[in-house]
């Protein structure tokens, strides 16, 4: 498991008990954040293979993960469980991530200075082998994934409409709807 998707040693330990449960119900763990205060949230993101999730998807993954979390117990004090989706300008946690989104604008950052800097913002250019590529004002260039330390997309015009254009090309389940009922004139209930 990358050390994007869940950094810490308790963040990587809530992955391995929560992973199985996500994966099971269809989904992908994006990202697992356990962050403190004076009472922990423990943040999941998550989606379907192939990219989104709906709130009614997140209150399941959430009921799921909070039985599975009361057996294993790893967390001692009260937390709060926050589960979602990864957002327009999503976290890039998964080599796949730079592929997917190829020709979107990215912001990376390394663990370590990489010629003299950490940071690189630019277009995603996909990936080869181990490594992504991305367009930045010297060129092309690529980076090791593991050399990453955090990742996202940046939110622009282009990647709205583009999230805006998948959400709409999604089939709707009309087995969701309840039926419209109709009176003797044909008018629905209500009018």
């Amino acid at each position: 498991m990358s050390d994007m998707i869940a950094k810490s040693a308790m963040d990587r330990r809530l992955a391995e008990i929560v992973t199985p449960v996500i994966e099971d119900m269809g989904f992908e763990l994006v990202r697992l954040r356990l962050m403190g205060g004076n009472t922990p949230t423990l943040q999941i993101m998550a989606e379907r293979p192939g990219g989104g999730i709906e709130v009614d998807d997140c209150a399941e993954i959430s009921t799921a993960v909070s039985a599975t979390l009361d057996v294993e117990d790893p967390i001692l004090d009260a937390y709060t469980l926050e589960v979602s989706s990864p957002g327009i300008d999503r976290p890039l946690t998964r080599l796949k991530d730079f592929d997917l989104y190829e020709g979107y604008d990215a912001k990376l950052e390394t663990a370590e200075l990489i010629d003299g800097r950490k940071r690189f913002r630019g277009v995603l250019a996909g990936i080869e082998g181990d490594e992504v590529l991305i367009n930045v004002d010297e060129g092309t260039i690529g980076l090791k994934f593991d050399w990453l330390n955090d990742a996202k997309l940046v939110m622009t015009d282009e990647l709205v409409k583009e999230m805006l254009r998948q959400r709409k090309a999604q089939p709707l389940d009309e087995a969701e709807f309840d039926e419209v009922e109709t009176d003797e004139d044909g008018d629905t209930s209500g009018n």
